[in-house]
């Protein structure tokens, strides 16, 4: 089934604003010195920019890996976005995995501090890719 212009764009406007509100939440977390939820939060804001704009060009997915691989094969490897995106992709999966499932890892402060800012451009560079 296909989706027309509309609404993929409507679809791409929440998955962005899903992006901003989770990474105001990471920026909580940081506040709070809650290093593993602010893991979890910034993947998922990358995440959500990622899936705005693999809606916003048509390319469907339907897991995290398969989300990482296609941004990566269309955007990172085509150098259409720069290659420190799609390292930060997938650092943030990684760490939000050991984050998440790993009861001997403890993300540190300096493992999010770095990234956030990183993190905060990647998605106003896809933000400002997919605007109508």
């Amino acid at each position: 089934m296909s989706i027309d212009t509309a609404d993929r764009q409507v679809l791409v406007d929440l998955e962005i604003a899903k992006s901003y509100n989770t990474m105001d939440d990471c920026e909580l977390m940081v506040s709070k010195e809650r290093w593993s939820g602010a893991a979890s939060r910034l993947y998922y804001a990358v995440f959500h920019a990622v899936c705005a704009l693999l809606i916003h060009d048509g390319h469907r997915v339907k897991t995290h890996k398969g989300a990482g691989i296609t941004f990566s094969q269309k955007y990172i490897h085509t150098a259409l976005l720069p290659a420190e995106y799609g390292e930060l992709f997938f650092q943030l999966e990684n760490m939000r995995e050991k984050s998440d499932y790993d009861c001997f890892y403890n993300t540190t402060a300096d493992e999010i501090l770095m990234r956030v800012k990183p993190a905060k451009e990647m998605i106003d560079t896809i933000a400002s890719l997919v605007k109508k």
